[in-house]
């Protein structure tokens, strides 16, 4: 098993930023293998997996040879993208009964080859959330690890949205906040007021963590407006009129 040891990982990440629209997956090139700061557990035995299919491409192995040696460049956590659609919503029960969890990833590949087949934010429907979440935790504010937590919110124009969300999932994915395990995950949601990207973190009163995740983030994105942390709980009372509890 490999794990990623450091935060060069999202170096390597961003080396890989194709653009979206692309009509194929990118495949991790072998050049910037030696970006990456791994560690090889003791129990590692055996080849190399296989695969018939070249990871994030469309292309199959040629018939002579039809399977392809594949290096899997893990990551710290597994992460899950999930999707809310409008449509969906007005049907809902109870809020968040139409969340759809699509697929968990777990490596730098596995990253990009989802990334690069999610719609660009510019053709998103308004009222559409994205989400990316740590595995096993449900971005919901019932779920037990992100109840007692909050979020810092960014508001974007549409010609900015994409990079700086996906800069967001670089830095989640690749461990550049200082307080990266009270992070739970990053949340798009498409709005006809105004585009917005959130962190949601776990515990609301720790205000030494929260301010760093907050400045960190700004300093990340090059955000030069303030902005405000909510906490979960207020926004379940008060809804548009909760206060912020800390900004930066």
């Amino acid at each position: 098993m490999v794990v990623v040891e450091d935060s060069s990982v999202s170096t390597m990440m961003a080396a890989e930023n194709i653009d979206p629209n692309t009509p194929t997956n990118p495949i991790l090139k072998e050049k910037h293998v030696p970006a990456i700061k791994v560690i090889s557990s003791a129990d590692e035995e055996g080849p190399p997996k296989e695969k018939s299919i070249l990871s994030g491409g469309n292309d199959y192995a040629s018939k002579k040879s039809t399977t392809v040696i594949q290096k899997s460049h893990l990551i710290q956590n597994s992460w899950a993208f999930w999707f809310d659609a409008p449509s969906s919503k007005s049907n809902q029960v109870t809020w968040g009964s139409s969340l759809r969890s699509l697929y968990t990833f777990s490596s730098i590949e596995e990253f990009w080859s989802l990334y690069n087949n999610i719609h660009s934010p510019t053709k998103w429907v308004p009222g559409a959330d994205l989400y990316c979440f740590k595995h096993k935790i449900e971005p919901k504010w019932e779920d037990p690890i992100c109840a007692n937590g909050g979020k810092w919110s960014m508001m974007f124009p549409k010609a900015t949205l994409e990079s700086n969300w996906l800069n967001t999932l670089l830095a989640l994915v690749g461990e550049q906040f200082d307080q990266g395990d009270e992070i739970c995950g990053a949340v798009l949601n498409f709005r006809m007021r105004g585009d917005k990207i959130s962190l949601w973190t776990k515990n609301a009163v720790n205000e030494e963590a929260q301010l760093s995740i907050g400045k960190q983030w700004k300093e990340l994105l090059g955000y030069d407006e303030t902005i405000g942390f909510i906490l979960h709980e207020d926004a379940k009372t008060l809804g548009r009129d909760a206060k912020h509890r800390y900004t930066v």
